[in-house]
C-alpha cells in the first residue's frame, strides 16, 4: 500500500477518535487550541516526500512514526483549554502581514448611527461582513442602529436602502484594493439595536468572532456564513418562527436556545464535533427536542460545515 494511503488513514482515525470520544464525553477537545501548531502538518508533509520517493520499509516506518509522534503532541495539546477567546488572533499573530504599509499600533475610533422611524421600520435587514473583526452586541439603543468601531485596518461604513416597508442595512469592511491584513488587535464592533423592529440578520466574515445575544431581539433569521470563526449566539422566542442557518469552514460555534421553544436540527457537518444537549436525534443528521412538536414557538437550525465544533444548548 503506497505510504501516503497509509498516512491519510491515520490522520482520518486521529480526526475520527478524536470526534468520537468528544461525543461520548470522554474527553473534552478544543480545536481551536491547535490550529496554531499548523506548520505541524508541513513537516508530516515534507517527511512523506523524502521518504516516498525511497519507498523503502525504513523510511515508511520513519514517515508513520513522525506521524503517530505529531499526533499524539496534538492530542495532548487539544485537552488543554485556550487560554483566551481570541484564537485567530493567536494563530496568525506574527505569521503574516500582508500589509506592510499600515500602522497596525493605530487604533481610531468610529461611530455610525442610523435613526429609528416607527412607521419605516417594521421589518429590518441587517447585512454584516468584515475578516479579522470581532463583532459585538452590546443592548438596546434608541435609535435604529448603533456601531461603535475600534479600528486598526481597513474602512467601514453603514448604508441603507428603502424597499416598501423593510429597510435594509449593510455594515460592512473593506480593506484596501489588493491587501490584505491580520494584525495583532485586529477590529472591534460594538452593536446596539433597537428592540421594535423584526430583524433579519446575514453575517458573511472570513476569520473572526461573534457574540451576540439577541434573546430580547424579535429575530426572524440569523444566518452566518464564515470560513475561520468562533460564535456565541443566544437565541429568544418573541417569535412563532425563527431560523438559524450557519455554514462554516472551521469554525467554533456555541448556539443557545431557549427551552420554551421547539427545536430542530438539520446537520450536515463532515468531521465536525456535534454536541445537542437536550435534543433526541429522529432521522439521519436531524436531531429535535422533546417538545418540538407541541411547542407554540419553533427554532429551525441548521448547520453545514467541514471541521467545525457545532454546540447546543437550551436555557
Amino acid at each position: 500500500m503506497k505510504l501516503d494511503r497509509i498516512m491519510w488513514g491515520i490522520i482520518l482515525l486521529f480526526v475520527g477518535g478524536v470526534l468520537l470520544l468528544e461525543n461520548f464525553n470522554v474527553i473534552e477537545f478544543y480545536w481551536r487550541s491547535i490550529w496554531r501548531f499548523w506548520p505541524v502538518f508541513l513537516i508530516i508533509a515534507g517527511i512523506n516526500i523524502l521518504f516516498n520517493r525511497k519507498q523503502s520499509q525504513i523510511g515508511s516506518a520513519i514517515s508513520i512514526g513522525v506521524l503517530v509522534v505529531m499526533l499524539a503532541f496534538l492530542f495532548y495539546k487539544g485537552q488543554q483549554p485556550p487560554k483566551n477567546r481570541n484564537w485567530i488572533e493567536d494563530n496568525f499573530r506574527g505569521n503574516i502581514d500582508f500589509d506592510n504599509d499600515e500602522d497596525t499600533s493605530a487604533v481610531s475610533v468610529l461611530n455610525f448611527s442610523e435613526p429609528f422611524v416607527t412607521d419605516s421600520a417594521k421589518q429590518v435587514i441587517l447585512n454584516i461582513s468584515g475578516g479579522g473583526t470581532s463583532f459585538n452586541l452590546e443592548g438596546e439603543t434608541d435609535s435604529l442602529i448603533s456601531a461603535l468601531v475600534n479600528r486598526k485596518q481597513g474602512n467601514f461604513r453603514l448604508k441603507k436602502e428603502m424597499t416598501d416597508s423593510t429597510q435594509t442595512l449593510t455594515f460592512a469592511m473593506q480593506d484596501k484594493k489588493g491587501k490584505w491584513s491580520i494584525n495583532n488587535g485586529g477590529n472591534e464592533v460594538r452593536f446596539k439595536l433597537n428592540k421594535m423592529p423584526v430583524w433579519t440578520v446575514n453575517m458573511s466574515m472570513g476569520a473572526g468572532e461573534v457574540d451576540f445575544d439577541l434573546r430580547d431581539y424579535k429575530v426572524r433569521t440569523f444566518k452566518f456564513d464564515g470560513g475561520a470563526a468562533a460564535l456565541d449566539i443566544t437565541m429568544g422566542d418573541l417569535l412563532p418562527i425563527t431560523d438559524v442557518v450557519v455554514k462554516t469552514g472551521v469554525a467554533d460555534v456555541n448556539l443557545n436556545v431557549p427551552t420554551t421553544s421547539g427545536c430542530r436540527i438539520k446537520s450536515k457537518t463532515g468531521l465536525s464535533s456535534k454536541d445537542f444537549e437536550g435534543f433526541t436525534k429522529v432521522a439521519n443528521d436531524t436531531y429535535e427536542t422533546p417538545n418540538y412538536k407541541t411547542a407554540t414557538k419553533k427554532i429551525f437550525i441548521s448547520f453545514d460545515g467541514g471541521l467545525s465544533n457545532f454546540a447546543v444548548k437550551r436555557y
